[in-house]
């Protein structure tokens, strides 16, 4: 059952932090808890994100890259 392997490792709905700066016209780089680690991806947003900003994934678009949102402030 392959899917429910890829389902488990999905980073949708994972909170991370931008490590490179996601411009409007192309990616920049999160890290995002994953397996008890962290790992970087590919990431892409509708609007820019600054570094060190928290983000939230809203959708994985292969399996090195994601959408993510600002994830809001408590």
């Amino acid at each position: 059952m392959g899917d429910a392997d890829d389902a488990e490792q999905s980073p949708v709905g994972a909170i991370g932090r931008v490590t490179v700066p996601i411009p409007a016209d192309g990616p920049g780089e999160v890290l995002l808890p994953v397996r008890g680690g962290t790992e970087a991806y590919a990431a892409w947003s509708d609007t820019p994100i600054a570094k060190h900003v928290r983000v939230i994934v809203v959708d994985s678009t292969s399996a090195r890259s994601v959408v993510v949102q600002p994830f809001p402030a408590p």
